[in-house]
């Protein structure tokens, strides 16, 4: 199967590891991997603000560029997610072309629910806490909310199973969000420290060396808070320990 690799800003300015372990692990699974060089930013950033009519080119331009493979994927539930629900509002002629949102995948999400490996190569001998992101629970599915009375399931936990050594835990109100949210962190930014701080602490007393998930945007979050206030704990993207070294 043909993969446009789709790395989300911010993952290419400040997480390029992330961008990186995603292609291999990709690879390491059997798909073929391009890396389209001229992507830009999905507009997300400006659409969350407000400026719709400037998301809209850049819509268009991520639709034309990624148009020619089979699947998209991205490390980024929160970007991904756009795509899939904006992208039809944003786009001209939506229905009469093959839009990108059809084909677009969250890592995990595609992984999971697509390649389906029964075991993968990889090692990373440590407890880890893992964090859901609102995007990925309440609008991807990569693990059932904790309000509805149904059977609880992961599929980062799953993922995380086929990986020798990790040992998993997951705090107290494991889908309450870390406060980051996107524009709410810049606009509350007292709320939502408040939030991160809380978040960390409760990952932090499942006696974890690592906090991990599968968007970026809260780890960079829950970082922060982890860095400023030199807390016994890190973060790691989940991509990261899928495609460790065994």
């Amino acid at each position: 199967m043909k993969v446009g690799l789709f790395i989300p800003c911010y993952i290419n300015a400040v997480y390029p590891q992330v961008g990186r372990a995603s292609c291999e692990l990709l690879r390491r699974v059997g798909c073929e991997v391009d890396y389209p060089l001229d992507q830009t930013c999905c507009g997300q950033p400006m659409a969350n603000a407000g400026f719709e009519r400037d998301a809209a080119a850049l819509a268009e331009r991520m639709n034309a560029l990624f148009g020619r493979y089979d699947y998209v994927v991205g490390p980024s539930a929160s970007c991904v997610v756009f795509v899939r629900e904006g992208y039809p509002r944003l786009l001209k002629d939506y229905r009469e072309h093959a839009c990108v949102d059809a084909r677009i995948w969250e890592i995990c999400e595609f992984l999971h629910d697509v390649v389906r490996p029964t075991r993968l190569d990889a090692r990373f001998p440590h407890r880890v806490s893992l964090h859901n992101s609102c995007h990925g629970v309440r609008k991807m599915g990569l693990s059932s909310p904790s309000e509805l009375h149904v059977p609880y399931s992961s599929k980062l936990r799953d993922l995380l199973s086929l990986v020798e050594g990790v040992e998993v835990a997951e705090p107290e109100r494991r889908d309450e969000c870390c406060g980051f949210g996107g524009m709410f962190s810049a606009e509350e930014g007292a709320v939502s420290v408040a939030m991160g701080r809380a978040k960390v602490q409760r990952h932090m007393a499942t006696g974890a060396e690592y906090i991990t998930g599968a968007d970026s945007s809260c780890l960079m979050h829950m970082q922060g808070i982890i860095d400023r206030e030199k807390l016994p704990v890190k973060t790691v993207h989940i991509v990261e320990i899928l495609n460790s070294k065994a």
